[in-house]
Formats: C-alpha cells, structure tokens, sequence
C-alpha cells in the first residue's frame, strides 16, 4: 500500500479545560483528545480525503489504546504506532487565554515513547514510497529517535515530497545552538521546509522572512514556507516563485492545532498540483478554522469547511 502521507513525530493526549479564561488551578472539567503535532498533522490530511499513517510511539497504558482507536477512527493508520514498555504515554495541559495565550505544559517524563523510534524497527520501504514523507524537530532532540528520523530521511533520498516542520520546542532542548547542526543535517534531505518565525531562526540564524527562506533554500529545500503570526504566511519555491498571503478573520478560541490543520492542508494541495497562493490560502483557512475551535485533531475542517472560508474571506 501507498499512503499519500506518512508523518513521524509526536503523540499524546491533550487535557483541555473545558473553561476559557481560567487558570489550570480553578479549572474543574477538562475534554480529552488525540494530540502532538505529527499526529494531528496526519489526522488533518485525513480528514481531506488523504491516505495517511503516523510512526510513532505509546506508553503500554489505557492512554495508549485511546489513541490508538483515535487513531483508527480518524482514518489514520496506526500500523507504526507501538508501546514502549514502562513509559507512561505523554500528556499536555493547556490554559486557555484567547485571543493569544495558550500556555502548554507538556508531561514526559521521565521520557517520551514517542523519542524511542528506532531506526532498526522502521518500515523504509514504507517511508520510500509514501508521496509525501512528514518529520519533525522534536523528533531530533533526543535518540534513538533522532538517529531514526535521519535514516528514515537518509533512506527517502528527497523521493517525492519530504517535509520538514521545523517544530521548535524550547523545552525539548538545551539550546538553539544543540539543535542547529542537526536541523541543518535534516535540511540536507528535505524537499519542503515549514516553521514560524522562531523556528526558521533556529533552523539558519536568520529571522526576517525573506532572508529566512533563502537561507532554508540555500540549505537545499525545494520550497521555504515561514510563518508570520498576525502577517500571515510567505511561501518562496526554488523557481523564483513566491507568495504572501495575510491571515483570514478569526474570532481565535484556542490557537493550539492551528499550525498543524495548516500542515494537513498543506500536504492536500502539494498533492493536488496547486499553484502556492491557492495552497497557502486553503492552509490558511485551514488554521484559522481550528484556532476558533477549542480541540485540536478532532477540529480538523473537512474541504467543504476550507472552501467555504476561502470564499468568505474569514471565518464565520
């Protein structure tokens, strides 16, 4: 089987209050749901009719089995997805501050399951012939699992599309400095780099936008997308092609997910053929559409969604 995607990175279960505007101390009820970033990614691309399945790991818990019947019910294979005796599955906390406080505290310790992917247990035929390949930063700050991205990345050779999102967690690091080489070594094997404005400061040193993504396209990608906050998004390709979309009207109730509907509708249109402003924009609305949503991988808008928030111009 061909998947169209196949992502590799995080996994976990994210607790959010079920009340806005309170501190986690006062907050009372909370709603559970499929989280980390690779995994939403592949749930979002999904959810546009997308063939996908995720590599990554789970503690050998009731948490465990949620997300793996998340998984399923999503339509996300969870063939690659395998529990890590004695490590309990990774959970995350939010508050939630609207319009733009969302801080996230993040529960694994005393490690991941999902930085235990091992290189020698990974499908690289799999990963050879999906036609877009999806990793992570996170997936570098620690072994095995940053051995294992590389090989995987190694393996792919830049067949198809292989995505890099740049995924900077502070916390995941001892500093910008420990990440850049391997940032840059992943960069070697990527068609397709994504991140904000820390991020792509992290991946090269330079944080203004034009000159950031000239320097993901001097490291070797094919396409340089970064992520402008309130600026929106400027996408520039190796042919000199280039577009800056502004950010769709939002009245946001949780931010959390956004970048990751934006990376599952960023996947549909690179599949599709779409010409970058046709893809930005959908991968726009796409995030804009989970930021008025309290969940993440459960938010996930469907085409009809997309389209009808494209036209508007803002979502209603």
């Amino acid at each position: 089987m061909t998947y169209d995607l196949i992502t590799m990175g995080r996994i976990g279960v994210d607790l959010y209050p079920l009340q806005t505007g309170v501190p986690l101390p006062q907050v009372t009820s909370f709603g559970k749901f499929l989280g980390g970033s690779a995994s939403n990614v592949a749930v979002a691309a999904a959810r546009l009719g997308r063939r996908t399945a995720v590599i990554t790991r789970t503690g050998d818990d009731p948490f465990g089995t949620y997300l793996h019947e998340a998984l399923q019910g999503f339509g996300v294979d969870d063939r690659w997805v395998t529990p890590v005796p004695g490590l309990p599955t990774p959970v995350t906390f939010c508050e939630v501050f609207p319009p733009d406080d969302f801080p996230l505290y993040f529960y694994r310790q005393p490690k991941a399951p999902d930085l235990e992917i091992d290189a020698h247990e990974l499908d690289l035929d799999a990963v050879r012939d999906a036609r877009v390949f999806w990793v992570t930063g996170t997936g570098l700050s620690e072994e095995p699992s940053r051995t294992a991205t590389l090989a995987a990345l190694a393996h792919r050779a830049r067949s198809g599309t292989t995505v890099f999102d740049l995924d900077w967690r502070p916390m995941f690091w001892s500093d910008p400095d420990a990440a850049r080489p391997f940032y840059t070594e992943a960069l070697r094997h990527t068609t397709v780099a994504v991140g904000n404005l820390d991020e792509v400061e992290v991946a090269t040193g330079v944080r203004e936008p034009h000159a950031a993504a000239r320097a993901l396209l001097d490291a070797g990608v094919e396409l340089a997308v970064v992520k402008q906050g309130p600026k929106g998004v400027l996408a520039v390709n190796s042919a000199g092609e280039s577009a800056e979309v502004p950010p769709l009207p939002v009245n946001v109730l949780n931010g959390l997910g956004a970048g990751d509907a934006f990376g599952g509708s960023l996947v549909h249109g690179l599949l599709a053929g779409w010409d970058l402003e046709k893809t930005m924009r959908h991968a726009n609305a796409a995030g804009a559409i989970v930021a008025s949503r309290l969940e993440c991988s459960s938010a996930m808008p469907t085409p009809a969604e997309i389209e009808t928030a494209v036209t508007a111009g803002a979502v209603q």
